[in-house]
């Protein structure tokens, strides 16, 4: 009987290994990470996800796999993907991203750049709470800075993923951080205080690292400021503006557009016909992207209905005996959720019940289980390929999400001192 578990629980899970097997291993193998498109991996994953799905008719599988594809997270994120794209190419188009390098290269000193682009991504992501608002109105602009520089876009790219992965941790308004305190009944301010001393130190070891990896640019790059430059830029500050606001990603992004079009028309960057069509090419841009996206909610809904994330769920806390192995549970538990729904404020709703269930049976703190939610939720979608977060980062700055990874300081660094802190943790006898 366990045999048979296992081996329906190993095949519900088994897309998966055939979309990473197919893209991650097929990439190394080819050593570029160019030559398999995740599209091509996802859809063959799917494909396979349908076929092994027992006690549905095909119309019933392909239904069920459309309702994840379609969902009304998916569906948001799509409309976050259209208007980010439509943004991006309408406000290059009238010369924001030139505008604000150029403030940028000409303030900002070459070997501080990078550490500069850090501490800013780190304070804009924790004021607005959400990272893939954070990487929208960043990306553009450092993938400029790149090109100018001549450096690596992948590089610069990553210290802002880095960074909206600061703030989607620590924040007050970050939907993991709500998620992660609600689950496990422990305050927004405890859980802080708990957070903040763990993801601290991975985040100074960082800041050093970009504080010397910057030693290769140059002292001061130079230029100059136009007096329209200081026009131009307004959209980025409306939009980052806004967000530090609260305002909603979507209603950002719109307002971020129509002060683009404005200014656009003022100067005589583009006519009406000329926005619609830099609109346009920037929604065509993201077209990719928004076909991975719903091909990931539509694998991911087949692994969850087929059981996959409940095996996950029995196998990991099979033998649990300690405190230090029962948070272990909960951060492998996380990370595993993570992997299968490539949201991690899903994956911390998927597992917080069961975490707050060994939290109580083992003496975890709710400020502490809370925090190892939503830190190991935050590191393993901040280097999970198909994430929104890498994939909108990629999108945006025509790289690949494989391109962006190995530069990923801080959620390395992060992943290492979680491990440590249970690692090194002191444990209490536990009564059983």
């Amino acid at each position: 009987m366990i045999g048979k578990s296992m081996r329906r629980g190993l095949l519900a899970l088994s897309p998966i290994a055939v979309l990473l097997t197919i893209y991650l291993a097929g990439s190394i193998v080819a050593g570029d990470f160019y030559r398999i498109p995740i599209a091509v991996a996802f859809v063959v994953a799917a494909v396979y996800a349908v076929a092994i799905t027992r006690g549905e008719t095909l119309a019933e599988r392909i239904d069920r796999f459309s309702q994840g594809a379609a969902n009304t997270r998916i569906m948001l994120m799509v409309w976050i993907f259209v208007l980010a794209g439509a943004f991006a190419a309408v406000a290059k188009a009238m010369g924001a991203v030139d505008a604000t390098v150029n403030f940028t290269l000409c303030f900002v000193p070459g070997n501080y750049l990078p550490a500069g682009i850090f501490l800013a991504t780190c304070f804009i992501s924790m004021s607005i709470g959400t990272s893939v608002g954070t990487i929208v109105a960043l990306t553009p602009v450092v993938t400029a800075i790149a090109s100018q520089l001549g450096c690596d876009v992948a590089w610069l790219v990553a210290i802002v993923v880095g960074g909206a992965f600061f703030g989607d941790n620590l924040s007050f308004i970050s939907d993991t951080t709500i998620a992660a305190t609600q689950t496990q009944g422990c305050s927004m301010r405890s859980k802080f205080r708990t957070n903040i001393m763990l993801v601290l130190p991975a985040a100074l070891f960082t800041l050093l690292m970009y504080a010397f990896s910057g030693a290769s640019l140059t002292e001061a790059v130079g230029g100059s400021v136009s007096p329209s430059d200081w026009v131009k830029v307004i959209p980025y500050i409306i939009v980052i503006a806004a967000a530090l606001f609260g305002m909603n990603v979507l209603l950002v992004l719109i307002l971020g557009i129509v002060t683009a079009f404005i200014i656009g028309l003022s100067f005589g960057e583009f006519d009406v016909i000329g926005f619609f069509s830099a609109a346009g090419e920037g929604i065509q841009s993201m077209c990719e992207l928004i076909i991975i996206t719903m091909l990931a909610g539509g694998l991911l809904e087949i692994v969850r209905a087929n059981g996959g994330i409940d095996f996950l769920i029995r196998i990991v806390t099979l033998r649990i005996r300690s405190r230090r192995l029962a948070e272990f549970a909960i951060v492998l538990l996380t990370m595993l959720a993570n992997i299968c729904t490539a949201n991690n404020t899903i994956a911390i709703l998927t597992v917080g019940t069961i975490s707050r269930e060994m939290s109580q049976k083992y003496g975890i703190a709710p400020r502490r289980a809370a925090s190892l939610l939503d830190t190991a939720s935050c590191f393993i979608q901040g280097v999970l390929p198909y994430g929104a977060q890498l994939l909108m980062a990629s999108g945006l700055a025509a790289v690949s999400p494989l391109a962006i990874i190995p530069h990923l300081y801080y959620p390395m660094c992060v992943g290492i001192v979680l491990l440590l802190s249970i690692m090194l943790r002191p444990q209490r006898k536990t009564v059983l």
